[in-house]
């Protein structure tokens, strides 16, 4: 803070003074500023709103705005133990007998025993091993021939297509365990050698050829009989059998016939209806909020009279009560399976008459949700295109960006203007002062010649 300090000065607070002045200029500029920041960042935030409850509403549509995705099936099997299923929406509701006669399983071979242990020296050349139609070949020279060289080499090669190799320690000596990691009864292991000294071949292994090796686990197919026809699956994974019906084999039980069922899920498609209302309503209250006006507090919604928020509320309300075209006479309308419109324009659902419609006619349901016309499909489209990138909110969104942008900016210009205002008050006081300390300096020395010349006269 600036202040005269010449002797016998004016004794102004310059820096004081200039700061008031400009304070009290730019006031009104700030008062603006702040309103405008105010304005935008408040229309900002209920757009967030409204985009937020739209985008948790579509996500509530999602499981609804096709048959396919309504037409949730269930599949029990009388013994999960065995076997369970899954099941898609091409799945027919029935119930169909299965045995499991076997489980797919990948091979696996113990080599005859080495009574050197680890450390045998096997031989050199190279050992090549591979299932089915792959295979990957491994160098084994005078640093890996021994059986703990071979085993590390085999699992340590880059191309190694899916074969583990370990060391088991019996009585009789150290044998080496190979391990398929792909079942089925085309993917039997191969092992076959070149080159070298020749003691690779007391590891060669084929289906003509077992000599080396005793099998502790076979290379074979899932054995599965649906409805008494055999059906066969290189994994224990089974697709295909039954129409939208995947089986997963867990254990085989083989002269034991068991029972699969397969129906509705009246259960999921209740509670995405559910999800749907209370989405939909939770929606209908924000928009509420923003568009309504409280006459106990004289608050009004940030968008009230919004000619868009108003619309996007009449098309939905207008889709939610429209008969949906094409749909069984029945189960027509919303309304026709228990879910009506209140006239705060939320919905109220009636669980005993929704549960009815679902057990009666569940496949007509699913097309008042999810047929081409119908409501979650076609609300869906309108949500879709009120959230695109190219849509109405995305553009006022962008507008109301870049008008915060543009008050910010007006906000640094004042600013930087304010300043220069300010400085051009401190040059102006300054001098002032200055031209004030130096008449007052004039003053005191006249003041003591005329006392001077005072004295002399006495």
């Amino acid at each position: 803070m600036a202040t005269s300090t010449a002797v016998g000065g004016s004794q102004i607070d310059v820096g004081s003074l200039a700061k008031q002045l400009v304070a009290a200029e730019r006031a009104p500029l700030d008062r603006q500023v702040s309103r405008d920041t105010g304005r935008v960042t408040t229309r900002l935030s209920a757009l967030g709103v409204l985009k937020g409850a739209l985008s948790n509403f579509q996500k509530a549509l999602s499981s609804l705005k096709t048959t396919g995705a309504f037409a949730v099936r269930k599949a029990i099997s009388s013994n999960p133990d065995v076997f369970t299923a899954s099941t898609t929406a091409n799945a027919a509701p029935g119930k169909y007998s299965i045995e499991v006669v076997q489980l797919a399983e990948a091979q696996q071979l113990a080599s005859t025993p080495f009574v050197a242990g680890s450390t045998a020296i096997v031989g050199t050349g190279t050992l090549t091993l591979g299932f089915g139609s792959s295979s990957f070949a491994v160098t084994i020279d005078s640093t890996n021939s021994t059986l703990a060289g071979i085993r590390d080499a085999i699992n340590g090669s880059a191309d190694n297509v899916g074969i583990s190799a370990t060391l088991v320690q019996t009585v009789a000596g150290s044998r080496l365990v190979l391990s398929a990691n792909t079942t089925g009864a085309g993917n039997g292991i191969v092992v076959s050698q070149a080159g070298g000294n020749g003691g690779l071949a007391q590891l060669t292994y084929s289906a003509s050829a077992t000599a080396n090796y005793t099998q502790l686990s076979p290379a074979q197919d899932a054995i599965v009989n649906v409805a008494s026809f055999e059906s066969r699956s290189s994994t224990n994974t089974v697709d295909g059998v039954i129409d939208g019906v995947t089986l997963s084999l867990l254990d085989q039980a083989p002269g034991s016939t068991l029972t699969l069922t397969v129906s509705h899920d009246t259960g999921t498609a209740m509670t995405r209806v559910r999800t749907f209302v209370t989405e939909y309503n939770a929606l209908q209250a924000q928009i509420i909020k923003l568009r309504g006006f409280d006459p106990t507090t004289k608050v009004a919604g940030p968008m009230i009279g919004d000619a868009m928020l108003n619309g996007i509320e009449s098309q939905l309300r207008r889709t939610m009560t429209a008969p949906v075209v094409g749909a069984a006479e029945a189960y027509n309308s919303l309304a026709s399976i228990g879910i009506k419109t209140k006239s705060d324009g939320t919905l109220s659902l009636d669980e005993t008459r929704l549960q009815q419609a679902v057990n009666t006619n569940f496949d007509a349901v699913g097309a008042l949700f999810g047929s081409e016309n119908g409501i979650a499909a076609t609300l869906s489209t309108q949500v879709e295109g009120r959230l695109a990138s190219d849509g109405a909110l995305e553009t006022r969104n962008k507008n109301l960006v870049k008008e915060k942008l543009a008050i910010d900016k007006r906000q640094s210009d004042t600013d930087a203007r304010m300043e220069i205002v300010l400085q051009r008050y401190i040059k102006q006081f300054s001098a002032l002062d200055t031209l004030l300390s130096r008449l007052s300096s004039t003053s005191s020395y006249l003041g003591q010649q005329f006392d001077a010349l005072a004295n002399l006269n006495k």
